[in-house]
């Protein structure tokens, strides 16, 4: 395989939900620790998120989302992170995960991305003309040796990636909560299919594994097979 071996891992609810309302204000990281019968085991999730993948793919949407922009400087990690943005990003949340990452890879195709202004021995920018993930993925394998890569992004791109046939393993966690409203993320967004011809798009998987957690939560692992 010419490109990493990728997971999408990410907690949803059982409506298939990754967040909790349609507004960036919302997220399950903020909202679900304030919710009783669904805080209690939340700590399950991130106990499994830190036995994912050393690489780990993300969207500057999302981590602008949860405040990147603003932290304080992190530890060092082992963990090295692709992040996909075009404008959500600040120099200072560029700045954040060179602190966080041993390696920092951004996948752009804004030429005047903050990023370029941003000194740091393990920042590395795949610039693009028109955003290729298939392309990005390739170079991250043959220039960084990227092998196998954790996605953690928004419905929107993950729906690119289901398209793309970008994805080999979906891990997810399902919390104990229904959370509906047909604007808030899913598991997968973006366009849906209107006719036949686009059914070659979809993807079959076959379940490898189904755990129930404490307190309600279940873990489900599958292999994309089509």
């Amino acid at each position: 395989m010419d490109r990493p071996i990728t997971t999408l891992f990410l907690l949803m609810s059982l409506d298939g939900k990754i967040s909790t309302g349609s507004t960036d204000e919302m997220d399950v990281d903020k909202d679900f620790p304030k919710i009783d019968g669904v805080k209690e085991g939340l700590h399950q999730y991130y106990e499994i998120e830190r036995t994912t993948d050393l690489w780990s793919f993300n969207t500057g949407r999302v981590q602008a989302k949860v405040g990147v922009n603003q932290k304080e400087m992190p530890e060092k990690t082992p963990v090295s992170f692709v992040l996909l943005d075009n404008s959500h990003l600040t120099a200072h949340g560029i700045r954040y995960f060179c602190a966080l990452a041993k390696e920092c890879v951004l996948i752009t195709s804004n030429k005047d991305h903050p990023a370029f202004s941003v000194e740091e021995n393990n920042l590395h920018i795949i610039a693009q003309e028109q955003v290729s993930l298939r392309e990005a993925f390739k170079r991250l394998k043959s220039d960084f040796g990227c092998e196998r890569m954790t996605i953690q992004s928004g419905g929107t791109v993950n729906e690119l990636l289901l398209r793309e046939k970008l994805l080999d393993y979906v891990d997810i966690i399902v919390a104990p909560i229904l959370i509906g409203g047909k604007d808030t993320s899913t598991l997968i967004d973006g366009h849906s299919l209107t006719c036949e011809s686009e059914l070659p798009g979809l993807s079959a998987l076959k379940l490898i594994e189904c755990t129930p957690l404490c307190d309600s939560y279940v873990r489900m692992r599958y292999k994309v097979i089509s």
